[in-house]
């Protein structure tokens, strides 16, 4: 330890450019990626592991894929173990060895330095189409693996820089686009090059031994610094449940997930016990999953100068039951698993909301919306949309929610329509905020967004993966629930409404899917939201008059557009007096 610290400066500057190393990765798949879903949408991460496969930095990106990289490459370390050769690149995406649902797929090329290994480059990338039963391999109605697509398990991609022809063929033969995949592929085996090429130049400076010994020490660093900081959080035990809408097989049952926070001096326990038995529909998570979604929660509330890696991890347990949709077993289906674990994060944030009221977030919109478009163009050529719809934050105790911004599990941008509408055969016809969408309170949630799409081709299949149709993204400390996710299609002039998961809705030449994002909750009181503020969101039209009037209590003229001070106090003392309850309740739904 001594050794490590002789030199604090050269470790944090060590420490910066290992960082600088992850992100340059993740900037290399941005730059290089074929499909809207890697460049566009930046659905992948990148990071930089130690010989035993322990995350030591992670790039740009997701933080839905904390804790995959050790997963996937424990699998990979327990199948070829000393077998690894200089040379050698793995791939896998089986959810059940490794992976986390099969487009994310995994990457991985060991490092070498004289002849033993002392590092991994890692990426993981959700890839446009793995094959099965519907484009896009994603479908929510899908009830067991087999029917999702191409299962890989750890396997070599490169043999001693040889490439696996196999390998490549299946994939070629499976995949409906495997110029795009392939591309993707690529773009993931240069991220892995430029990390090992970086590596090597700080081996030649530093050495091996002082490189292994601060990447140890970063590992170290970050542990000590997390048990301290949950050291200074309150000990007690915090419990919540949220409820997803159902899994799109049994339509209105309902799928609890329950959480229990135990913290007791520097360590933390998330107990998933009690969460649903796993389901029929594609919503089940891997359990690496289920710990990414509680690293996430638990990270927001920490000091943000702590890192993502192996040292954060260790004195945080996540217990998960197999069997349960929190830690599921073959052969259950996941392709859609980013709904729950979206619904994950609104229920740790329901108990950390308890354990830390001035920390913690309203929910928010329930997670990206997954929308997939498959078909044929006329010379029977397959085009594939894939698009991640992002949204809004609910109420923060020191801020309105975030309006269209991505949700907090998952860092994405929202392609443009320009590029959607070049790359596709379809029309996006509006990108808009949705008025009053938001949940009310003193700090309102934010207004997500409406995503409209009109198909040019003749035919093709619509999927969506979407929640929060029933259950209304949660306010907190007297906030207002969101309002609820909405899909319509318009076929031949009738609009009719679908339900919050769809697959294989067939869609003609000029239907148009419309998609509304639920509304985030709201944070406190709306009652001691200040008028000047409501006044503020009516003018730019994301509140309404009445919402103004009924939700907050304030009365403005629709003509001069000026607030009515008498008529406002007037209004909040009779909103007041008939709610029913004078100390704010801690969970609105």
């Amino acid at each position: 330890m001594a050794n490590r610290l002789r030199d604090p400066i050269g470790f944090e500057l060590f420490k910066n450019t290992l960082l600088s190393i992850a992100d340059e990765m993740a900037l290399t798949i941005l730059r290089t990626a074929y499909s809207g879903v890697l460049k566009d949408n930046m659905d992948y991460s990148t990071a930089f592991c130690d010989a035993e496969g322990r995350t030591v930095a992670q790039g740009l990106t997701l933080p839905a894929h904390l804790s995959s990289f050790p997963d996937a490459l424990a699998a990979t370390i327990r199948r070829y173990g000393d077998r690894m050769r200089p040379g050698d690149v793995y791939a896998l995406n089986d959810p059940f060895e490794g992976g986390m649902h099969l487009p994310d797929v995994f990457i991985l090329k060991p490092i070498f330095h004289e002849g033993r290994r002392v590092a991994f480059a890692a990426t993981i990338c959700h890839q446009t189409d793995m094959g099965g039963r519907v484009a896009g391999s994603n479908a929510s109605d899908s009830t067991e693996i087999f029917q999702e697509g191409l299962r890989i398990p750890p396997v070599k991609m490169y043999d001693a820089g040889e490439p696996n022809e196999t390998l490549f063929r299946l994939l070629e033969k499976n995949v409906r686009l495997p110029a795009r995949v392939f591309g993707d592929m690529r773009a993931q085996l240069a991220a892995c090059h430029i990390a090992e090429e970086a590596f090597g130049r700080l081996v030649a400076k530093h050495g091996i031994a002082q490189v292994s010994a601060y990447m140890e020490e970063i590992l170290d660093y970050t542990e000590r610094l997390t048990r301290a900081a949950l050291a200074e959080l309150p000990d007690g035990e915090w419990r919540f449940t949220d409820w997803i809408d159902d899994d799109g097989i049994d339509f209105g049952t309902a799928i609890p997930l329950t959480v229990t926070l135990r913290k007791q001096g520097d360590r933390m326990t998330a107990d998933w016990t009690g969460t649903s038995p796993q389901v029929k529909g594609a919503i089940n998570n891997t359990l690496s999953f289920t710990r990414a979604a509680t690293y996430t929660c638990i990270k927001s509330v920490l000091p943000h100068e702590i890192l993502c890696n192996a040292g954060f991890y260790r004195p945080i347990e996540v217990i998960a039951l197999p069997g349960t949709i929190a830690n599921a077993v073959p052969p259950a289906a996941c392709a859609a698993r980013g709904l729950t674990g979206f619904r994950m994060i609104d229920t740790v944030f329901g108990a950390l909301a308890q354990m830390l009221p001035d920390r913690v977030i309203a929910a928010s919109e329930g997670g990206n919306t997954g929308v997939s478009i498959g078909g044929y163009h006329a010379d029977r050529t397959p085009f594939i949309f894939v698009e991640f719809i992002c949204s809004a934050w609910g109420g923060r105790p020191w801020a309105d929610g975030l309006d269209g911004n991505a949700n907090l599990f998952a860092n994405m941008s929202l392609p443009s329509a320009e590029v959607t509408e070049t790359e596709q055969p379809l029309e996006v016809l509006c990108c808009e905020l949705i008025p009053d969408v938001g949940g009310p309170g003193k700090h309102r949630g934010g207004m997500s967004i409406r995503r409209a799409y009109r198909l040019l081709e003749d035919e093709a299949v619509l999927q969506v993966r979407a929640d929060r149709h029933t259950f209304r993204p949660y306010g907190l400390y007297g906030g207002g629930p969101g309002k609820p996710s909405r899909n319509r299609l318009i076929s031949e002039g009738r609009e009719r409404e679908l339900t919050a998961k769809v697959t294989m809705t067939p869609m003609r030449r000029g239907d148009v899917f419309i998609h509304d994002q639920p509304g985030p909750g709201g944070w406190g009181d709306p009652l001691e939201r200040e008028p000047g503020r409501v006044l503020r969101d009516v003018v730019n039209e994301l509140v309404g008059l009445e919402s103004a009037r009924d939700d907050y209590g304030v009365v403005i003229d629709a003509v001069t557009r000026e607030i009515d001070a008498q008529a406002t106090a007037r209004r909040r003392a009779q909103l007041r007096a008939a709610r029913g309850w004078t100390t704010p309740p801690v969970v609105r739904r």
